[in-house]
This record gives C-alpha cells, structure tokens and sequence, in this order.
C-alpha cells in the first residue's frame, strides 16, 4: 500500500508539471465552417475514367489491346512499305521457305507470304470490324424499341429475330452471293442479316429494366419524345454491354470469314484473306506446312486477344466491381 501511494504522488506531481508547462498562448480557436463539413478531399471520378483505371490494372488486357492496335497498324502499312506485293506472280520463287529476303516465304505461285499475311490481315479485319458495327447498330435499335415499347411490338420484333436465327448463316451467304457476286460486301451483308439477334436480345433485356427508373419515368413525364428517350437515357446506360457484346462479336466474325473461305464460299482471288490463306495452305501441309501454319497462327492469336480484352473490359465496365 506504501508503494502504490509513493507512485500515486509521483503521477500527480508529474501531471501538474505537465499542465504548467501549457499556456493559454499556445493554442488558437479555430472557428467552426459548416460549409467544410460537406466539402469532399477526395477527387471524384467519373464511370469511365473508374473503367479506364480498372482496365490499366488488369495487364493481361492491355498487353492484348496493345497487340489489337499493332496489327490493325501493321495491317495498314505493312503492304505498303514490302517490297513484294501480294498479288505479283514469280515462278522462280515457288514454295521457298521462310527466309531473310522473304521473312514468311513464298506460296505455290512464288508470291510474297510476308505481303499477303498482311493483306489478309487488312481484308480480315475489315470485314470483322465493319460486320459487328452494322450487326451492332441493327441490334442496338431493334433490341431498344422492342424493350421500350413492349406489346406487341416486342412480340413481333422478337419472333422475327426467332424466324431470322432459325435460317443458318450459310444459307444468307449462298443466296446473297447468287445476287451479288462474291466479294466483301455479300460477306458483311450476311453478317449483318444474322449477327444483330444476340445484340438485341441482350439490349432489349437492359431496356426493360431502365424503363422503369425513375429518371425515364422523369423524362416522360417533361414530355420527351421516345426516340430521344432512347437516346438520350437509356442507350448511354448500356455503353457497357453494348461495347462488351460489340468487342466479342469481331473474333467471332474473323472465325466465321475463315470458315467461310475454307469451305470455298468466302472470298476469292485475287482479294486474299487470312481464311483463304489457310484454305491454301491446308492443300500443301505435309510438304509445305508453313502456308498454313502461319494464317493460323494469326487467327488463333488475334481471336484470342480480342477475347482476353473483350473479358478484361467487361470486368472494368461492370458497375458492381465499381470502388
């Protein structure tokens, strides 16, 4: 007992110490802002800036978006700076392999593999690129005014996709091709023709959910017309799926053109694809293997990379992941 009241005493001879050491002068009033209380530190970021910065973090998918923008460059320019172009003819240079003058080698009709890789890849990626564009703004507007109005015209828009989506995408090439002609256009006509369902589906599900927020319910109740209801407010809401299912349908077109030309419906010379290189080259495999390994190597590589960015996106676009 003596020894916890020795330490008592100590402690309070401490504690007076300690408080004349503080004076008055030592301290200032602050005046209380209410205005402060409400005042956010922290930066605000907007939905896609938050996308953007989800999307840096994930390195798979901008290692995969860098290699989509390098070969869509390449695909531009490297026919133009070769040396060789991909439609000249040279019998002295049949079936040579892979080499410093001809880096891919040459085909059975002594043409540059280097500078049709590359023409391939441009007519390739068009047809993708421009066919899940159409598909997509064909599937965007009918999937928005089925979802928005609902009735009967959802009844009708969505049993027409059901009729459209029983004929198989085959039959749409033969009979366009009847018409036209073979080329790029009968191609990314099909595409367009079959390609828009799933958009619209997945469009009208979205539309059916936003119609009954409350700032549609708004927007109706000022008097907006339904089109720029539509346009305004509902189609921004579904950037996200819509740029997801756009980014998906390419590879899919990609492997649908080499389909196409491997069955000798697609596309002929003397426009080159990556599906007609590998057409011409499956012919020569066992003595010539490179013809076809190369084309598919870039098939297999692009439509991979498409779909890694495509998942890497649809990650960074999704609200629910949202910080």
């Amino acid at each position: 007992m003596k020894k916890k009241k020795i330490q008592e005493e100590v402690y309070n001879v401490e504690f007076e110490h300690e408080q004349a050491a503080f004076t008055e002068d030592m301290f200032t009033f602050v005046e209380r802002d209410e205005s402060a209380a409400e005042k956010m530190y922290a930066p605000s970021i907007s939905y896609w800036q938050d996308a953007w910065r989800r999307l840096k973090k994930n390195k798979v998918a901008m290692a995969s978006m860098i290699f989509i923008i390098l070969l869509a460059v390449l695909a531009i320019v490297a026919p133009m700076v070769s040396p060789y172009s991909h439609a000249t003819l040279d019998y002295a240079a049949m079936n040579q392999s892979p080499s410093a003058e001809h880096w891919f080698g040459t085909d059975n009709l002594g043409r540059d593999m280097w500078a049709r890789v590359w023409m391939g890849a441009r007519v390739s990626l068009f047809i993708a690129f421009v066919a899940a564009l159409v598909q997509s703004t064909v599937g965007i507007i009918i999937g928005g005014i089925s979802g928005f109005f609902g009735g009967k015209v959802d009844m009708f828009l969505m049993r027409l996709s059901d009729i459209v989506d029983s004929i198989p995408l085959l039959v749409y090439v033969i009979l366009i091709m009847m018409i036209m002609g073979s080329g790029m256009a009968p191609i990314i006509i099909a595409f367009a023709l079959t390609g828009w369902i799933r958009m619209a589906r997945l469009v009208r599900g979205q539309a059916l959910s936003l119609k009954e927020s409350d700032y549609v319910m708004a927007a109706k109740g000022l008097g907006g017309s339904n089109m720029r209801i539509i346009i305004s407010h509902m189609v921004p809401n579904m950037l996200g799926v819509i740029i997801v299912t756009l980014t998906m349908s390419i590879p899919t077109a990609i492997f649908t053109e080499a389909y196409l030309s491997d069955i000798d419906i697609g596309l002929q010379p003397p426009l080159t694809s990556w599906g007609l290189l590998a057409n011409e080259g499956a012919a020569v495999i066992k003595t010539y293997p490179y013809q076809l390994i190369i084309p598919a190597l870039f098939i297999s590589i692009t439509m991979l990379s498409m779909q890694l960015f495509g998942d890497g996106l649809r990650d960074a676009l999704d609200p629910k992941l949202r910080k």
